[in-house]
């Protein structure tokens, strides 16, 4: 093996193996002590990742023109992972509403925005953040749509992360002010975000069901494959530089989000499957992830 080819290990390595540790430690932690995370993931969901969000989206740093090109890629692979799942559904026996949903609505959050900040540097945190934002906007719109024809929109406008979301874009276009004695915790708050979700993902790994195995199964190469299909003639059609083009395709590789579970139980769409569905997903993710980071960096 030559000196490049062992820098690129070196990376991935570097890159796959903080995850895995943090993952796995709540997996461990989780078998030797009962342990819900319940309380845990709401107070993320509704506190630490909008900090994040925002943290990230009012910095003086964020160029949300820059990353307009990006964000189309994003919807794109959400989208169109959607349309290409969706007539399959049929040939392998499960409801599109169980199904569709996971093949379309990533790993963005809990995988994605650690993953390419450990693999690009701290500079790419608002690239991964606008395409989860995209992922994110689309779950409670789209997603939920998906699952229940009759949820009202005013769900979306008292989502924590949609409202963040429209802070944080207010401060950026307008180039408000922020005192350090409110931008600091905010900013602490947000960076508890990422390594708790990670942790959760561990502890979800726990209560997984093999019993549905099969669409776990068809999951776990149908996500990555949709995603990339639509991914890589994206990067074509937007004319993505060469940076933005390797975001969006690791993007497109991402196993399905935790989100998918929760939201399924919610509506009461077949939990157990979509359970399966993810937790297999996402592990079949440490042998994909690797291979899509050796294609791209």
């Amino acid at each position: 093996m030559d000196a490049t080819s062992l820098q690129l290990a070196e990376r991935i390595f570097q890159t796959v193996i903080p995850l895995v540790a943090i993952v796995g430690l709540g997996y461990i932690y989780a078998r030797r002590a009962h342990t819900d995370m319940s309380v845990a993931n709401r107070i993320n969901m509704d506190l630490f990742c909008p900090a994040l969000i925002f943290s990230v989206m009012s910095a003086k740093s964020f160029d949300l023109v820059a990353h307009i090109d990006l964000a189309i890629g994003a919807l794109l692979v959400v989208l169109g992972s959607g349309l290409l799942v969706w007539p399959l559904c049929r040939l392998i026996g499960v409801a599109p509403k169980t199904f569709v949903p996971p093949m379309m609505f990533n790993n963005s959050g809990n995988l994605g925005i650690p993953l390419i900040v450990l693999a690009f540097g701290e500079y790419a945190l608002p690239a991964a953040v606008v395409m989860f934002l995209v992922e994110n906007l689309l779950h409670f719109t789209v997603g939920v749509y998906i699952i229940n024809h009759r949820t009202h929109p005013m769900t979306l406008v008292r989502n924590p992360m949609i409202l963040a979301t429209g802070a944080g874009l207010v401060w950026s276009l307008f180039e408000l002010p922020l005192p350090m004695i409110v931008q600091t915790p905010i900013d602490m708050l947000g960076k508890i975000a990422i390594p708790l979700m990670l942790f959760s993902l561990g502890v979800r790994m726990t209560s997984i069901d093999f019993s549905n195995w099969k669409p776990g199964l068809w999951g776990s190469f149908i996500a990555p494959l949709s995603g990339l299909l639509i991914a890589v003639p994206a990067t074509w059609f937007l004319g993505l530089d060469q940076q933005q083009t390797a975001y969006l395709i690791l993007f497109g590789a991402l196993p399905p989000a935790v989100l998918n579970y929760m939201v399924s139980e919610r509506y009461n769409q077949e939990p157990h499957q979509v359970a399966s569905i993810v937790l297999i997903s996402n592990m079949a993710s440490l042998a994909i992830i690797p291979l899509t980071l050796a294609f791209i960096l």
